[in-house]
């Protein structure tokens, strides 16, 4: 089974399963064609992280995110005038795109430990075929670039790349990107390591260099998609995992750790929402305080998740009284996919260019759009996650995997910047601890404290599905919360599947998407 918030996406991971592949095969079909289908979101210019299981062996997390380029340090963007790093433009793509190296990375290992034999040009057969042959534009899409037009138009390769015959893209017309079947094309033939160190390479650092970013060939050739240990924590007996720092997975797990030292008996209250907003706010702190690349963090993200920490985290936390909370600048753009074979093997990744529509600067040569993440670094030398040469940027994102203690592996996430931990918990908690159906978690009316995708809004926001009594409830404990649509998209694209130990595999889909959970 696949679960991806494109239908598209999901029917190419199957179609790999039917023919034999495995899971890692699969997602890298669903990944590379999601990254067509969904280029508002994510794409070959972005990042991603994998967390694979395979059963009787250690879960093994693979790191694909760029650093910043060696040209790029806090006088580079001083020199030139700027105070903040631009959050669109040629000046905004400033880190490595690690997504293809993610997608090398994921097919050694297939090939290595799992039998993988699937070769590189089949898994990306269906993303040619929508790039050459065009897919519709879905509504999030047409939303998106119109919205975003007048921010996005100046953006080197912008409008010839998303303008369909010099008009914006409506819903439903079909959106052809014979750049990007081309880039994919030599990739099939070349193999996806050229995206670094070969032809394509040398194409892309000359684009980038023609469009004056900080980025060159050296960039590229001295990148490498790392296999790390993955984070994890024991919650109400089941052992929760996500991935260590860059990204936000630290807390994610904090998160759910806290909320398990609550005692909240059941979902769909406010005592069950009360208690996640106010364990999100403690594990945003520590993320906001200490969270960057790991090479310039002076304490193991490990010694948080200390049951003597976590149990500190727990008794801060008034079951009454909403903490103050700061605003928060972040937002994110990314998609989340799934799957599982028969034999039990499982994938949870995630794919991310950080903002909507990225940069916005399209390279002319491969019709790639380059991701904006190296926005998230500071100009200011104090900052603890600071601007400096080949440093990797702080990431939202982050996959979750569980093994459940009845035996279960379940693999789920989501899109959708801070709300990631937040829906991850979310669905987690009401599944898992409260017995709810695995699609009614995801289906089931959800909040966010702070920033996602699209969304200047930094409040709590909560979708109008809810009780009156709870939201009543809510504001009387003080939270500062706006009632929003009933499946809002703001809620981000989440999904989930689990596999039982008799072979059967559920799923699930974010009616807030365009995707299915699609199995055989």
């Amino acid at each position: 089974m696949v679960t991806a918030p494109h239908s598209l996406a999901a029917r190419a991971g199957l179609r790999v399963l039917e023919e034999g592949g495995n899971a890692i095969e699969a997602m890298i079909a669903a990944a590379a064609t999601i990254a067509v289908v969904y280029p508002h979101m994510n794409g070959m210019g972005g990042d991603n992280f994998w967390l694979i299981h395979s059963p009787d062996k250690e879960v093994t997390g693979l790191d694909a995110c760029g650093g910043a380029a060696g040209k790029a340090d806090i006088a580079f963007y001083k020199d030139r005038g700027y105070e903040s790093i631009p959050s669109r433009g040629n000046m905004a793509a400033l880190t490595v795109a690690g997504a293809v190296s993610g997608w090398y990375e994921a097919w050694n290992f297939s090939r290595e430990s799992w039998g993988g034999k699937l070769p590189v040009a089949r898994l990306l057969e269906d993303a040619i075929y929508y790039a050459e042959n065009g897919a519709a534009v879905t509504r999030t899409f047409s939303e998106l670039a119109t919205t975003k037009y007048q921010e996005l138009k100046d953006s080197p390769g912008f409008k010839e790349n998303f303008l369909i015959d010099g008009e914006l893209p409506r819903i439903g017309a079909r959106f052809r990107q014979q750049r990007i079947a081309d880039t994919l094309k030599h990739l099939a033939k070349a193999g996806l390591d050229d995206f670094y160190r070969g032809d394509l390479a040398r194409t892309l650092a000359a684009d980038l260099e023609r469009n004056e970013t900080p980025l060159r060939l050296e960039d590229l050739e001295r990148h490498q998609a790392l296999r790390v240990e993955p984070l994890s924590v024991k919650v109400a007996g089941h052992r929760v995992f996500n991935m260590p720092p860059p990204t936000q997975g630290l807390a994610s797990l904090l998160l759910l750790g806290v909320y398990d030292r609550l005692n909240i008996t059941g979902a769909e209250s406010f005592e069950y929402v009360h208690a996640l907003i106010e364990a999100t706010k403690r594990s945003f702190l520590i993320r906001d305080k200490y969270v960057t690349d790991p090479l310039y963090m002076d304490i193991d993200p490990v010694n948080f998740l200390a049951s003597t920490r976590l149990d500190e985290m727990a008794q801060d936390i008034d079951t009454d009284r909403a903490m103050a909370w700061p605003v928060t600048n972040e937002k994110g753009d990314t998609v989340w996919l799934g799957s599982v074979d028969n034999a039990g093997r499982a994938v949870s990744f995630i794919q991310s260019i950080y903002w909507e529509l990225g940069s916005g600067m399209v390279l002319g040569d491969s019709g790639i759009v380059w991701q904006n993440r190296g926005t998230s670094f500071s100009l200011d030398p104090s900052h603890h996650n600071c601007l400096k040469p080949y440093r990797r940027p702080f990431h939202t994102i982050q996959p979750a995997l569980a093994h459940l203690s009845d035996g279960r592996v379940m693999t789920y996430g989501t899109m959708g910047g801070e709300g990631q931990p937040q829906t991850q918990a979310m669905i987690f908690t009401r599944h898992v601890m409260h017995g709810q159906e695995l699609q009614s978690s995801i289906t089931a009316p959800r909040w966010l404290l702070g920033r996602t995708w699209g969304s200047e809004a930094s409040s709590l926001r909560i979708e109008n599905r809810f009780d009156s009594a709870i939201i009543d409830a809510l504001r009387k404990a003080g939270h500062q919360l706006e009632v929003i649509g009933d499946f809002d998209e703001l809620m981000g694209h989440a999904g989930a599947l689990i596999y039982h130990p008799e072979g059967l595999i559920e799923g699930a889909a974010d009616p807030r998407s365009d995707g299915v959970a699609a199995g055989w």
